[in-house]
């Protein structure tokens, strides 16, 4: 199995004194678990600049993309995340931010399918709960097909140590997410995911023979013409009705509308 440890925090301070518990815990679990590490603040990663490259033209036209692809590949090699976020004034960091922002552009053409992700927050305060539910509730749009969620409050700005009472919440939180990524089964996606994977499908498929404003999209979603959703993810009847409705939608709202990101 292999994991991939994201900090998002600007520093490894009690969040990612958490993290490590964590990766100890799985590690219990499994000691044959390959971890590697992405720290988002190592990277110096510039802020996106809001070009719409990575919409109009792929990602990779992204003015940062030598820096953001790699972090990319890393997902895709990994059989699970583990993201670790401070709560910044009840929200993502400023750097977690900042990278979900560059991969913006995957809630048009998600990919991630068949990840699942561990979300580590901790605050000296409240609001832990928003910074996680803030990042699980982007992900699906990556494609992700579970997002688990550990918020903590630690009480502490500088020399948090994890309370017994954490870490039993800690390893509640570690044991789902372990014997959901070792068992290999996928979730059905929900409904407010379904909706812009088959919305999008129908508006680009409709829009094929866009000249004046092409899009990468065009060129994305043909591969999944037909189906509700990506390949191997189980899809209940009724949720299969749903999505074809919303293709139908789609079709017809793309005789008059046209995705563009003209500038």
């Amino acid at each position: 199995m292999k994991l991939l440890l994201v900090n998002g925090s600007p520093h490894k301070g009690n969040t990612w004194k958490l993290t490590q518990r964590v990766k100890e815990m799985l590690a219990v679990y499994d000691s044959a678990i390959e971890f590697q590490e992405v720290h988002l603040m190592e990277l110096n990663l510039p802020f996106c600049t809001g070009c719409s490259n990575c919409f109009r033209n792929g990602h990779r036209f992204c003015p940062h993309h030598e820096i953001v692809q790699p972090v990319m590949d890393m997902i895709e090699r990994s059989d699970g995340v583990v993201f670790s976020v401070s709560c910044f004034q009840g929200h993502l960091t400023g750097v977690m931010k900042n990278f979900t922002d560059h991969m913006a552009f995957m809630l048009h053409r998600p990919r991630y399918f068949h990840k699942k992700a561990l979300i580590v927050c901790t605050t000296g305060g409240i609001s832990a709960s928003s910074t996680t539910k803030a990042l699980a509730a982007t992900l699906p749009g990556w494609g992700f097909n579970k997002c688990y969620q550990l918020p903590v409050t630690a009480l502490s700005w500088n020399a948090y140590e994890p309370a017994g009472k954490d870490l039993r919440k800690a390893e509640k939180a570690v044991r789902r997410f372990y014997l959901d990524v070792k068992s290999g089964r996928m979730h059905p996606p929900s409904i407010g995911v379904l909706i812009p994977f088959n919305l999008f499908q129908a508006l680009c498929v409709g829009n094929a023979g866009e000249k004046e404003y092409p899009t990468e999209d065009n060129h994305f979603w043909p591969r999944y013409l037909g189906m509700q959703y990506a390949p191997g993810i189980p899809i209940p009847i009724y949720k299969r009705f749903f999505g074809i409705l919303i293709y139908m939608i789609g079709k017809h709202l793309s005789k008059t509308t046209v995705i563009t990101y003209r500038k």
